[in-house]
């Protein structure tokens, strides 16, 4: 957690967000990631995402069971949902939602519009030719040899 923290630390220096991950296997860290949004141009681009990223890269897998998190702030839902999809065991984090609201990263609005039907959200969203999107489920539905995540 210290590591996740220093990182934090040192990206506001360099000009990031105030945000590091520390992914670790066996009390060893095998990946880092810090805040990148404005440095990269990439609002996907947080600590937690780049963590996984570089874990799944230096063990050459999709999914990091048998790994835990450490990040200095609460993740926000993109992330939660990222750490959910790459399978980590356990997730541990220093500051809260409440605190990175305070100093104007509020994510409580994604978290209110995830709750609504597609049509009451904020982001008009409307569902366009179902049935010529089915083909790509069926077609992975029905192959043999697919390696399911």
């Amino acid at each position: 957690m210290r590591e996740a923290i220093r990182l934090s630390v040192e990206n506001v220096k360099n000009g990031g967000g105030p945000f590091g991950a520390v992914i670790a296997r066996n009390g060893e860290i095998v990946a880092t990631g810090v805040n990148r949004v404005t440095a990269d141009c990439d609002s996907t681009a947080h600590a937690e995402v780049n963590a996984i990223r570089a874990a799944c890269k230096a063990l050459g897998r999709f999914e990091l069971s048998g790994c835990e998190i450490y990040t200095s702030c609460e993740p926000c839902p993109m992330c939660l949902g990222a750490i959910y999809w790459a399978h980590l065991d356990r997730m541990y984090y220093g500051n809260d939602k409440n605190d990175a609201a305070r100093i104007g990263f509020d994510d409580a609005f994604i978290y209110k519009e995830i709750s609504l039907s597609p049509l009451q959200r904020r982001l008009v969203s409307l569902r366009l030719l179902p049935e010529e999107a089915a083909k790509a489920f069926s077609d992975w539905e029905g192959k043999e040899d697919k390696t399911r995540y």
